[in-house]
């Protein structure tokens, strides 16, 4: 179906019984084109940032469509309420789910800081250094380009001329060296 009046001369009410048909998209493009430009300005408003207005728009014309399709809307001649209405909701499901999150972070926060901070480990840096040190020449090489200079295991095997494979071997192998001497556990 092509839509044979012009997009000013139908009505909304007409617009409605065409997108309920489901079959007719150039009907729905008339929709988005009428109303996402007025939902992302009162995204714009209410939500004050340009991408969260245009996700806005998005999900409501989503929304709206697939209400229309179904034939949920009661009184086609108050399509543009609905819409709006249906950006109202979903501005409040957002501001209710920020709401949300930070009433958990004001709850929860000190808990969490405090626990990860008692679970992060303390690094003995001197010790370190010294395991690192104690490491064969092409040990050290692999676990010095790897993690310091963070070279891929491609350019380290290039640098040392010797394959991937034997790169992962030699880092697999320093590690759990360094785990050793370190004394950590695997």
């Amino acid at each position: 179906m092509t839509l044979e009046k012009d997009e000013a001369e139908i009505s909304d009410a007409e617009l409605v019984a065409r997108i309920g048909t489901g079959m007719d998209r150039d009907a729905e493009a008339v929709l988005f084109r009428r109303m996402a430009p007025r939902v992302r300005l009162y995204g714009l408003r209410h939500l004050r940032d340009s991408h969260a207005a245009d996700d806005l728009a998005q999900q409501v014309m989503i929304t709206a469509l697939l209400a229309l399709r179904e034939g949920r809307l009661r009184e086609p001649e108050k399509l543009a309420s609905f819409v709006m209405g249906t950006s109202r909701m979903c501005v409040l499901d957002l501001r209710r789910g920020i709401l949300r999150k930070q009433n958990l972070l004001e709850i929860f926060s000190a808990e969490f800081v405090s626990s990860f901070e008692h679970s992060t480990l303390h690094l003995d840096e001197k010790r370190l250094t010294g395991c690192v040190q104690a490491l064969k020449e092409r040990e050290r090489a692999v676990v010095i380009m790897t993690f310091y200079d963070e070279q891929s295991g491609a350019d380290v095997a290039g640098y040392l001329e010797i394959s991937e494979a034997n790169v992962r071997v030699v880092r697999h192998r320093a590690i759990q060296l360094l785990r050793a001497c370190m004394g950590v556990a695997a």
